[in-house]
């Protein structure tokens, strides 16, 4: 057979491929394991450990927002039971010490000194103010007398009650006793916030603050500024009237200490007391620590009682920061300035303590004392089961991850094996059982080749899939294009012979070889074909249509380069319908292509595929038929324009030329009016069906004149002046530019994203 014939999508013949070679996935070890891949690509488990990560993190944050939220209402549930706890351990302690004071100052004898004492002082303090001397009690005791049996009177109850020292205050503030003689006879104005209160009825405790005066402390050093607590008592005469007030020392850094560093949690726990001004007026737990950072001096008696002020340093002391502004001009910290507006509540956001540490804490404010109460925790350690969890969720998120990474990569890897495997297959021209021998040509999707089945020995066009083409899409598309293909038998259809799978995992198909041209390069070189011989080629291709719709598909790319003129069999103008890739299914739900995309080629497509691609029909491919026959007889195709726009314009509005007058010379009125009524913009007016529109060509008065004879006579003919002549360069073009529309539609080439 001369090779003027171009065979199914053919092309000229490229360079020479390399030599042949043994692949080395032929193994069978390395077949298995390739094979195994391809499995799980298929089933695509790579990206499980990928999900797996996203919805760990997802899942994690969630858990972690429940847990940090947990977490932190038990915390604040146990500052603020530890806090009520503190609280109200202190304020019993509290209460105590006032009922001891007023059993005191309640005392028969206590209260007849103290009545004596004032009534002498005010007598004799008439005496200097000139008063009338026979006013003065001759008979009044003297007032060093009444102080030393004073004295005697509170020592026992004082013992008892561990008050070290009293003081006896008129209502001017003036001490008439005490057990420290350098108080006798002193105005006591900076005792008035507690000692007015006694004076006025009510029985109080100062809050604890530094002595103006020498007296010893609790190593019985004497010096000033020594921690002081009072708990003050009115003292009653026989007519119940306010005429003194008894105030009982005590050492703040005893009980009333002792009592509020009972409240501790963990290693950094602590509960103390401050005053109206942020002053802690109760003992540290981190005295050794303060002296270290310089909070406090490096003296033997150094305590953090009334020296340390909760001022907020801007950062951790403990870990080296050291503040730039002095302590007076530092703000007070949060949880200080939160507890001085008087109110109770918890500091669960992390703040600079006294030293700075990050904590979090709670508070509430004793209005009858003037003083707060503060416990607080590091936020470290209160936080540091969710710090742990945080470690242990993202160490196995990072684990997780790499793992993904790994495994994404080597899937990568073993793709690209596969796919230089199934490059190798095919370098070594072998595919399954059959040995290719040439490649015929290329479409959007696979590659063909000629071949032989290495047992039947038969030529057979082998349709792949492009190796670096495969992903999920193609594979479907692929594989829809071989089953909806198989289900045809028309003589005019090509036939499927086989399918399936390399062990590399190459898609193919095997189909019959067709050692003729297509219709686009019949028209190209040999012109406008006879009526007899168009009505002959577009009754064959109804026949193979026909069967389709009937099965309910329609092609929806019938083109000149899909229809191919062929001698099969010892018969000539054999004609053979190619390509159902775009085919679409009219009883399936699932659209076989992109649903709302245009499939086809620009030039033979219908007005509704052009408009509304989801409802296509068996009429679609009718207009079609119109449009290839026009062009079979015209030489031209039904409409030329410039741009895309303007030919789907034209298909959808523009009512196109009769072929006689486009031709130039008569056409017969049963063959023009055929293909004008193929042509019709409604779905309506066209033939309703393949077999319709073959009766409309059989009335044809040329119907049945192309004569196997003339067919004959042609293809020798052919064949003679292939011998005279070489094939044209331009035979390599085998989807030709149409040299009278624009190029890029005439190719047959269809829209982008129809494949």
């Amino acid at each position: 057979m001369l090779n003027w014939f171009t065979p199914f999508f053919r092309r000229p013949r490229l360079a020479s491929p390399t030599a042949e070679a043994r692949v080395a996935f032929g193994d069978r070890s390395a077949g298995r394991v390739v094979s195994r891949t391809r499995l799980l690509l298929k089933k695509q488990l790579w990206i499980w450990p990928i999900i797996a990560v996203i919805l760990l993190a997802g899942i994690g944050y969630g858990v972690h927002a429940a847990i940090e939220r947990t977490m932190q209402a038990s915390l604040q549930s146990q500052l603020t039971t530890l806090l009520n706890v503190q609280r109200t351990m202190l304020e019993t302690w509290l209460q105590i010490q006032e009922s001891n004071a007023q059993s005191l100052a309640n005392d028969p004898q206590v209260r007849d000194v103290a009545a004596q004492l004032v009534a002498t002082t005010e007598s004799a303090r008439g005496s200097v103010h000139g008063k009338d001397s026979e006013t003065k009690l001759p008979s009044s005791p003297n007032p060093t007398v009444l102080q030393n049996q004073l004295t005697q009177e509170l020592a026992a109850g004082m013992a008892a009650h561990h008050f070290i020292r009293y003081i006896l205050v008129d209502r001017e503030l003036r001490v008439l006793a005490a057990s420290n003689p350098e108080f006798l006879g002193r105005l006591m104005p900076e005792y008035e916030s507690f000692l007015g209160r006694a004076l006025e009825g009510q029985v109080t405790v100062s809050t604890p603050f530094p002595s103006d005066i020498v007296m010893a402390d609790e190593r019985g050093r004497r010096r000033a500024g020594v921690p002081t607590m009072f708990v003050v008592a009115p003292i009653h005469d026989t007519d119940q009237k306010v005429v003194a007030a008894l105030g009982l020392r005590v050492r703040p850094e005893r009980e009333f200490t002792q009592i509020l560093q009972m409240g501790r949690m963990g290693q950094t726990g602590e509960t103390y007391a401050i005053n109206k001004e942020g002053l802690m007026v109760s003992n540290s737990r981190f005295d050794e620590q303060l002296i270290r950072i310089g909070l406090l001096p490096d003296t033997e008696d150094a305590q953090s009682i009334l020296n340390i002020s909760l001022r907020d340093p801007g950062g951790d002391m403990t870990r080296g920061f050291r503040p730039q502004i002095r302590r007076a001009e530092q703000p007070l910290n949060r949880i200080a300035a939160c507890a001085l507006t008087g109110k109770q509540g918890v500091v669960m956001d992390s703040y600079h303590d006294y030293r700075g540490r990050p904590s979090v804490g709670a508070y509430t404010w004793l209005p009858k004392y003037d003083m707060g109460i503060i416990t607080e925790i590091d936020h470290a350690e209160a936080y540091r089961p969710l710090t742990i969890l945080h470690w242990a969720f993202f160490s196995i998120l990072g684990l997780l991850a790499v793992s993904s990474g790994a495994i994404f990569i080597f899937t990568l890897v073993i793709a690209r094996l596969e796919r230089e495997a199934q490059k190798a297959a095919l370098e070594a021209k072998r595919l399954g059982h059959y040995r290719l021998e040439e490649k015929l040509g290329a479409g959007g999707m696979g590659v063909v080749y000629k071949g032989h089945h290495a047992m039947l020995r038969r030529p057979t066009a082998i349709k792949m899939l492009n190796p670096d083409m495969v992903n999920d899409h193609s594979i479907a598309r692929f594989e829809r294009e071989v089953q909806t293909t198989c289900k045809l038998n028309n003589p005019s259809t090509i036939a499927i012979y086989d399918y399936g799978r390399t062990p590399e995992g190459v898609f193919y198909y095997a189909m019959e070889y067709l050692d003729g041209f297509d219709l686009q390069q019949l028209v190209e070189r040999c012109g406008p074909q006879p009526e007899g011989r168009v009505i002959h080629i577009l009754k064959g291709v109804c026949a193979s249509l026909s069967e389709a719709h009937s099965l309910g598909l329609v092609h929806r790319d019938i083109k000149p380069a899909n229809v191919m003129l062929n001698r099969r069999g010892g018969e000539v103008d054999v004609v053979k319908v190619l390509d159902f890739g775009l085919v679409k299914a009219l009883d399936e739900t699932k659209i076989t292509v992109q649903s709302g995309t245009m499939a086809g080629t620009p030039l033979y497509m219908s007005p509704e595929a052009i408009q509304a691609p989801d409802c296509v029909d068996a009429r679609t491919d009718i207009y079609s038929i119109g449009a290839l026959g026009y062009f079979l007889l015209t030489g031209q195709s039904v409409f030329t324009a410039s741009t895309l726009l303007e030919l789907c314009h034209d298909h959808v509005h523009t009512i196109p030329e009769s072929p006689c007058k486009r031709l130039g010379k008569p056409v017969s009125s049963e063959l023009e009016s055929a293909l004008l009524a193929c042509l019709e913009k409604s779905r309506g007016k066209r033939p309703q069906s393949a077999r319709e529109l073959a009766e409309l060509l059989d009335r044809a008065p040329a119907a049945g004149s192309w004569s196997v004879q003339d067919a004959n006579s042609w293809w020798l003919d052919q064949e003679r002046l292939s011998l005279a002549k070489t094939l044209p360069s331009s035979l390599d073009q085998t989807f030709s530019a149409n040299p009278i529309s624009f190029p890029a539609m005439a190719s047959g080439n269809q829209l982008i994203g129809a494949e």
